[in-house]
C-alpha cells in the first residue's frame, strides 16, 4: 500500500517516517549486501557496470568479430591436428577459410583479422607427419 504525504507536513519528515516505519517493520533486513561497503568504489565510473556485471555473473564474454575468428580458427586448427582422418582434417579447414575469407572481404569494425586463409594441403601434409611419427612411436614401446 503506498501512503500519500499528509497535507502540511514537510516532505523530508514524511520521507524520514517512512523509512522509520519500513524499518521497524524490518523491510530493510532481507536485503542483499544490507551492512556491507558498496563494492568498487575505487573504480572510475562505467555507464555499462551492470551490463559487465550481468556477463560476469553468467559466464559471458564478448569478442570483437575479428577476435572471435581468430580464436575459432586456432581451435580449428588444433581440432584438425588432433583428427582421426584427412577428411575430417579438410572439413575443418574448409569451413573456417570460408569464414575467414568473408571477413576478409568485408571487414568489420574493430581490430583488423591479421591473419589469411590456411593452406589445407599443407596442413593436411603435417597431419600427416604427425599421425606417422605417433605411429612410429607407438610401435617403438
Amino acid at each position: 500500500m503506498t501512503e500519500r504525504k499528509p497535507p502540511g507536513v514537510p516532505f523530508e519528515s514524511w520521507v524520514d517516517q517512512q523509512i522509520r516505519d519500513a524499518e521497524r517493520r524490518g523491510d530493510f533486513a532481507q536485503l542483499a549486501g544490507a551492512g556491507k561497503p558498496l563494492p568498487d568504489t575505487d573504480t572510475p565510473y562505467d555507464e555499462l557496470w551492470w551490463i559487465r556485471q550481468k556477463m560476469a555473473r553468467e559466464g559471458l564474454a564478448v569478442l570483437p568479430p575479428t577476435l572471435a575468428l581468430r580464436k575459432e580458427a586456432e581451435d580449428a586448427l588444433t581440432a584438425a591436428y588432433a583428427a582421426p582422418s584427412e577428411r575430417i582434417v579438410r572439413k575443418l579447414l574448409t569451413d573456417v577459410n570460408v569464414k575467414i575469407r568473408d571477413m576478409m572481404l568485408r571487414p568489420p569494425p574493430g581490430p583488423p583479422l591479421g591473419m589469411k586463409p590456411y593452406d589445407v594441403e599443407d596442413v593436411v601434409r603435417q597431419w600427416r607427419e604427425r599421425r606417422a611419427a605417433a605411429e612410429a612411436d607407438a610401435s617403438d614401446v
